[in-house]
């Protein structure tokens, strides 16, 4: 008996975990607005279950926030150590980092309403996401792949901002992101 309390805890860690995936390829392919239940069968889970971890849409939104900044963050470290070289490491966790930017601009909107917890999100995201961006231009220049110098909140602002006509017919971020993190190289 001792030992179902502790498998509950692991059950609902591993349908909070596949929630906050699901919900996040859902609001990458949909939007924030994405239905419960379209959620609810990607983790698949019941409905019941989202709102047990997550009684309210805008905890939901909340909860995907965080594990994309902490995913992100957590993927600088070890694609600098797995990758073949600091600028590819850069180039991959950019990728990682424009995914993560298509669910941001759902929550922009979906929590204009409430401006001190967006803001409370956002200096969050600096706090985790700079550092890590920073480390991989510095591994990149130090290696010589890239000019020393680059900031990392100014090339993060650069991909938010290539970032933002996502959801345009015909637009494709990946490509433009592509061409500025291409074009950090050194000659």
């Amino acid at each position: 008996m001792a030992d179902t309390p502790r498998k509950r805890r692991s059950d609902s860690r591993r349908n909070e975990e596949a929630l906050l995936e699901a919900a996040a390829a859902a609001f990458v392919a949909s939007g924030v607005d994405a239905p419960v239940r379209d959620i609810a069968a990607r983790a698949g889970v019941g409905v019941g279950t989202i709102y047990r971890h997550f009684p309210t849409r805008a905890d939901l939104i909340v909860a995907v926030y965080r594990h994309q900044v902490e995913a992100c963050a957590e993927a600088g470290p070890a694609l600098l150590a797995s990758s073949p070289s600091p600028h590819a490491a850069l180039a991959a966790w950019i990728d990682l980092f424009v995914d993560f930017l298509v669910t941001k601009h759902g929550l922009a909107e979906a929590m204009r309403s409430d401006d001190s917890g967006f803001q409370t999100l956002h200096s969050y995201f600096l706090q985790r996401l700079v550092p890590v961006c920073a480390r991989l231009l510095e591994a990149a220049a130090d290696a010589g792949e890239i000019a020393p110098g680059m900031d990392a909140l100014v090339l993060m602002h650069g991909v938010g901002n290539l970032c933002i006509g996502a959801s345009t017919p015909g637009y494709d971020a990946r490509r433009m992101v592509h061409l500025v993190v291409d074009g950090l190289r050194r000659p």
